[in-house]
């Protein structure tokens, strides 16, 4: 994929890069993000030289594999730290690919996880022609349920027993979207 920044009313998607560690660290090992992702594996804490890897190594190979991109949200204003977001699982003959996020318990409630998966799934489907771009929540995590759904995706069911987390395995509630979910503007 190429490599791009991304901008919407409030939000700003860019590259990880070592100015973000500290705020990776603090936003990831939050309990809130652990308790619905297995990061970086289960059972095991979050560290900073998990914050620097993912800053420095894991996202930027993310782009060069091909597996996807990976992307600082930071607040347009202000610069700050908001979370990340990314493609993941991208299947280049399917042209598919899977929307990922996690938002800092300092940006949550406030629609920016909404605002990031909108341009990230816009941009996939509209700018890089992909044909479907999939959510896939722990389907007891309803704030990220609400994303998808604010963000126009359609519910398709449920994976059972389909992702290990730090307190055992969770169902994952799958949403897609496509193009022929979106109007002329992109809206959902």
């Amino acid at each position: 994929m190429p490599s791009v920044v991304l901008r919407t009313e409030r939000l700003v998607l860019r590259a990880h890069t070592g100015d973000d560690i500290d705020a990776v660290f603090r936003g990831a090992g939050d309990p809130g993000v652990q308790r619905w992702l297995p990061m970086p594996r289960p059972g095991k804490a979050y560290t900073r030289a998990d914050a620097e890897d993912w800053c420095l190594v894991s996202a930027p190979h993310a782009r060069v594999s091909g597996d996807g991109q990976q992307w600082a949200a930071v607040e347009a204003e202000t610069g700050a730290y908001a979370g990340s977001v990314g493609l993941t699982r991208t299947m280049w003959r399917a042209s598919s690919t899977e929307v990922g996020y996690w938002m800092g318990p300092w940006a949550r409630g406030r629609g920016l996880a909404t605002e990031a998966v909108v341009a990230l799934s816009r941009w996939a489907l509209l700018d890089r022609r992909f044909e479907r771009v999939e959510l896939k929540a722990a389907a007891g995590n309803t704030a990220s349920r609400r994303v998808a759904a604010k963000a126009g995706f359609t519910y398709e069911g449920t994976e059972r027993n389909a992702m290990p987390l730090h307190e055992g395995r969770a169902d994952l509630a799958v949403y897609s979207l496509i193009p022929a979910d979106l109007g002329r503007d992109g809206t959902a």
